[in-house]
This record gives structure tokens, sequence and C-alpha cells, in this order.
């Protein structure tokens, strides 16, 4: 390949990851502020988490069946013994992440839920080394001890802080440790030959809807049945509106998952990593000026430490991973060979 043929290439993997993580911001960002106008106006987190399930399992389900007759292979389908003992656990830690981070909405500003739910990453560190998908490794001590410094510096003394909603977006980030190491564990088994992301999110679904189902009820279920706005509505047109409001979010929240599957299967899980710790940021500054989050010094500090310890684990990783080494050799001396030669003999003499 010529030299300009190799630039070519590169500039197009470039645009088109920037597409993809645009693309993802889009619904990852949206939803997030979409979720908090929602609470707002609509204060029953639990009922529309499961709308957002039914439409979620709706998309999979017609994306299978196109994906089949364009490639005219049948789609997974697991047998009822296998669902339940394979998938039941990742679906109810899924649903209870979601529900969890969604009631918090009710209590918390936009700005402290960003900066709690990127502790997750501790979570997933301590259950990836738990199921031993990870190494316990030294510097993992450095990461958390920056991921916890920077979120106790983020909420202390902070003017907008609520507890209530603290401890749901909390509780929701160690489930969501236990939900990203199931999933891994899920996609990977060949065997169950759930490595498409679609039969994946089809077959979570249904478990995630029974398993959250009991909350709403205990929770929510009086109360929004005596409700004007929905069961016990006045005028079709509210009803139609908060419908379409519930509706929203649900094609929203498939964006996310398709958008985040559609990331790593393109680039890498890597690059979906950074684009988090990006996200993150974006979220906060469209927070303080569209939500009127106030945040002060010391909270962006704080929050700068949480993003620092959140670097360095990738980073880390990345070095740690297997075959690093090997890939960096490889790309410097293919760089070398596509060089004119007329380059490479100036550089060598210049080097003597």
């Amino acid at each position: 390949m010529s030299l300009f043929g190799l630039c070519m290439h590169f500039v197009r993997k470039v645009l088109l990851t920037v597409f993809l993580v645009l693309f993802y911001y889009c619904f990852s960002i949206g939803i997030t502020f979409y979720n908090k106008w929602v609470m707002r106006r609509f204060q029953y987190p639990i009922f529309m988490t499961l709308v957002h399930l039914v439409m979620i399992f709706v998309f999979s389900g017609i994306s299978r069946t196109i994906a089949s007759w364009y490639t005219g292979k049948p789609h997974i389908c697991l047998s009822w013994k296998l669902y339940l003992k394979r998938v039941a656990a990742t679906a109810l830690a899924t649903a209870l992440d979601i529900g969890l981070s969604n009631w918090s909405f009710i209590f918390i500003t936009v700005s402290l839920y960003t900066m709690t739910k990127s502790t997750a990453v501790l979570f997933i560190l301590f259950f990836a080394v738990i199921f031993k998908l990870e190494k316990l490794r030294s510097w993992l001590l450095a990461v958390i001890l920056l991921i916890a410094g920077g979120l106790f510096m983020f909420t202390y003394k902070s003017t907008q802080f609520n507890l209530k909603g603290f401890i749901l977006v909390l509780i929701a980030s160690f489930i969501g440790g236990i939900r990203w190491t199931l999933t891994q564990i899920l996609t990977q088994k060949a065997d169950l030959g759930l490595q498409n992301p679609i039969d994946t999110m089809y077959h979570l679904q249904p478990l995630m809807f029974i398993g959250l189902f009991p909350l709403f009820m205990f929770s929510e279920g009086l109360s929004l049945s005596t409700s004007e706005k929905l069961f016990r509505y006045h005028e079709t047109s509210t009803l139609l509106h908060m419908l379409l409001i519930l509706a929203g979010g649900g094609f929203l929240a498939f964006g996310l998952c398709f958008s985040e599957f559609l990331l790593v299967a393109k680039t890498s899980s890597l690059t979906l990593s950074i684009a988090g710790i990006f996200k993150e940021v974006c979220t906060l500054v469209l927070a303080s000026y569209l939500m009127g989050d106030q945040m002060t010094f010391l909270n962006w500090l704080g929050f700068a430490m949480c993003l620092s310890g959140i670097s360095l684990h990738i980073a880390l990783k990345v070095v740690y991973s297997e075959g690093f080494l090997f890939k960096i050799t490889y790309f410097l001396r293919n760089f070398w060979d596509v060089l004119p030669f007329k380059i490479r003999t100036s550089f060598l003499q210049d080097s003597t």
C-alpha cells in the first residue's frame, strides 16, 4: 500500500470513528436529559423503564426478523432451560441498574447523577477480579483512590446534594458492576450464540421486565392506577401526549443500546471507554448551562480527579493487554516500509 493509500485509509477510519462516537453521544447524552425532563412531569420512573423495555424488545425483534430475511440465516432462540439458567442473572442486574438510575432522577441533578454513575468502573473492576476476568494489579489501588477521592470532593458540601438520590445511583452503579461483568461472560460464551448485540438485547428484555415488575407494583402500582396522567385521564389528548413522551424515551433507550454495541463492533471497547470520558464532561457542561446545576471549583476538581482515575485505568489496561507491544511494533515496521526510499535514506544519514 502506498503512503497516500495508507493516509486515506487512516482518514476514513478516523471519520468513521468520529461519526460513531457522535452517534453514540446523541443517544447517551440525549436520554440523560430527556429522562430528567420526563421525571419533572411524570414521576413514575419504574413504569417508564418498563415501557422502555417493551419498546427495546419490539425493536430488537423487528431488527432480528429483517436481518434474518436479508441474510437467509435463522436467528438465535435459546431454549427455556438454557434461557433461565444463563440469562436470568444478567437480566435482573440490568433491570435494577436501569430502574434505580431512572428513579434517582426524581431527587438529584444531572451533574450529581453523572458524577456518581461514573464510579461504576470501580464496581466493574471489583467484580471482574472476583470472576477472574481481570488480574489484581497494584495500580488498581491508584485507580480506586482517584475515583473515590474525586467522588468525595464532588459531593462534599454540595449545595444540590440529595442523600436519597445519591444512594439510589450508588446502588445502581454497584449493580451495574455485576451487570456488565455478567454481560461480558454472557456474550463471550460461544455455545450460547449471543455475540450479536441485537440477539442479546432481545433475550434480556423479557426477564428484565419480569424482574422489575414486582418493584413497580410495590412502589408505583396503586399511585399510577389512580393518576389522571395515565389510567384515569379526563382527555384523550392528555393520554396520547403522555404515551408519546414515554415512547420517545423508549426510542432513545433502544438507540443508546444499539449505538453502544455498534461503536464497539466497528472500533473497540477501548474507544467506547475513552468516548465515555468526554461524554461525562459534555454532560456536566450542558447540565450547568441548560439545567442550572451549580458546581463549585471543588466539585470540578473532584470530577477531574475521578476522570483521571478512569483514564489511568483505560491506559494501563491497554498497556497490560495481550499483544499490545506486538501491535505497536507491527505498526511501526509497516509504517517504515511504506515511507519513500529517499525519506528513509535521509533519516538514516541524519541519525549517523
